[in-house]
């Protein structure tokens, strides 16, 4: 999903079958305590469970799924502190020379998610729909290119359904998922290395929330030698840590989210470490009664929500609005663009949206499914901060950070307001690749934030040109 989606539900308010498995080796123990090790984490012995996330039965295994073709997804569970909750999960998307085989590539992205939606949701949407073919995501597509794609699941994405203690969350910060992404990123460049692909370095995507965990990654790396960093590359996808001169507007809403958010958890009305009342709880549900019950009036919000008169919405026009026109989710607070929004439509008489433009409804449903249930908030409140000016730990030595970089903007959703960020880096060879199909005065149409990865022209208008970028550098 995308952060800022995920953070206006709070405010206003598949498993894969057919698995192999087999026991962790002691390559993989010694790639996770290493990988640790450069991060400054010391684990214990028994820190890795190279698990299936969804569906395992065997805690001590790793997960196989043939996906299409030659393209098979791996997961291992990593525990990466001392409770059940300290688990990340590592994804790999890649070709095979044969079951178990993954083929060397000589180019590799780990990709970090935003709010909301874990790996899959995110990158691999495609497998397990009913709208789309197996191979129409950004991690299907790349793997079927000869990419090696690897990822992760933050730990706030594998806290299962049910959960009451959120305590465990209190600590979580930018700091604690950039380290767990240093972490995997680790273990995947050793996991390279020992199948013989020469070049262990990769390039960094994160999109939305993903993507300021990648500054804030890249920001803790620069104090590595070079000969110890591990990206190569950095692609940010659709977010701003800051905003430039020209946009104090924006930093200013920032600021007022920040205090809001601050002074919910001062007055303990956000439990422990949550970010909110299981905001994915209430995407699931926008999902999945569009989906089952799409004429019934809404009976999750209030009557007239659209407007004096207006009574409830139908179920499927929730969903199409809360994607369409995201931005006024967040009322009485401003979202973090004007005409932020998920995905891109055209309005109705009302001029509140009727039908998506780029992306499936259909597809739209399964995806609100697939929401995690809960969150940590602590980084959210710290990227509220950041952008809002205020001094974080998390870029003092980016102007150090000298790798190429792609920034890619959805401008419907943070667009060109996210490259002032790229400007605090100490790169040179930086490329914009702006995603857009109408003139600025009508981005709150236009391609929107999870249109990226959704839409059915994504594959031609967004990642092409990212495998291209890929390729060059």
């Amino acid at each position: 999903m995308r952060s800022v989606f995920f953070l206006c539900v709070s405010l206003a308010c598949l498993s894969l079958a057919g698995s192999a498995q087999a026991a962790p080796s002691d390559d993989m123990r010694r790639a996770v305590s290493q990988a640790a090790a450069l991060q400054g984490v010391t684990l214990a012995e028994d820190a890795v469970s190279s698990a299936a996330f969804l569906g395992s039965s065997n805690p001590g295994g790793s997960e196989r799924v043939a996906l299409f073709g030659a393209v098979a997804h791996y997961r291992y569970r990593l525990r990466v502190g001392p409770t059940e909750h300290d688990v990340v999960t590592l994804h790999r998307v890649v070709k095979e020379d044969g079951a178990w085989r993954p083929a060397r590539s000589s180019r590799a992205v780990f990709m970090v998610h935003g709010d909301g939606w874990g790996f899959e949701a995110a990158f691999l949407s495609s497998v397990g729909s009913a709208y789309v073919p197996p191979e129409q995501s950004l991690a299907a597509y790349l793997a079927k290119e000869g990419v090696d794609v690897w990822g992760i699941d933050l730990r706030w994405a594998g806290v299962p359904e049910g959960t009451q203690d959120f305590r465990f969350m209190k600590n979580w910060t930018l700091e604690t998922h950039a380290t767990d992404v240093g972490v995997a990123l680790g273990v995947a460049r050793l996991m390279r290395l020992a199948g013989g692909n020469f070049l262990g370095n990769m390039h960094l995507l994160g999109w939305s929330r993903g993507a300021v965990v990648g500054y804030a990654y890249l920001n803790r790396e620069a104090l590595l030698p070079r000969a110890l960093r591990q990206v190569d590359g950095f692609i940010p996808m659709d977010m701003a840590v800051r905003f430039g001169p020209r946009d104090a507007q924006q930093q200013a809403w920032a600021c007022e989210r920040f205090e809001a958010l601050s002074d919910a958890r001062r007055e303990g009305r956000l439990e422990g470490g949550l970010l909110g009342p299981a905001p994915g709880m209430m995407l699931r549900a926008i999902g999945q009664l569009a989906a089952s019950e799409p004429t019934a009036p809404s009976l999750l919000v209030e009557p007239d929500v659209f407007g004096p008169g207006t009574g409830r919405p139908t179920n499927r026009k929730l969903a199409v609005v809360a994607a369409g026109a995201t931005s006024v989710l967040f009322a009485p607070l401003q979202p973090i663009v004007p005409g932020y929004h998920l995905l891109g439509s055209t309005p109705d008489a009302m001029g509140l949206p009727e039908q998506l433009t780029f992306t499936r409804e259909g597809y739209l449903f399964e995806y609100g499914q697939r929401a995690a249930p809960y969150q940590s908030l602590n980084e959210v409140v710290e990227t509220e901060a950041w952008a809002c000016g205020l001094d974080v730990p998390y870029d003092d030595r980016l102007r150090h950070v000298k790798v190429p970089v792609l920034y890619v903007g959805a401008a419907g959703g943070v667009g060109r307001y996210g490259e002032h960020s790229v400007t605090l880096l100490g790169s040179r060879d930086v490329t914009v690749l702006d995603i857009r199909t109408l003139p600025e005065a009508a981005r709150a149409l236009d391609y929107g934030h999870a249109d990226l990865f959704l839409a059915d022209d994504a594959r031609v208008r967004v990642w092409r040109p990212l495998l291209q970028w890929v390729r060059a550098h």
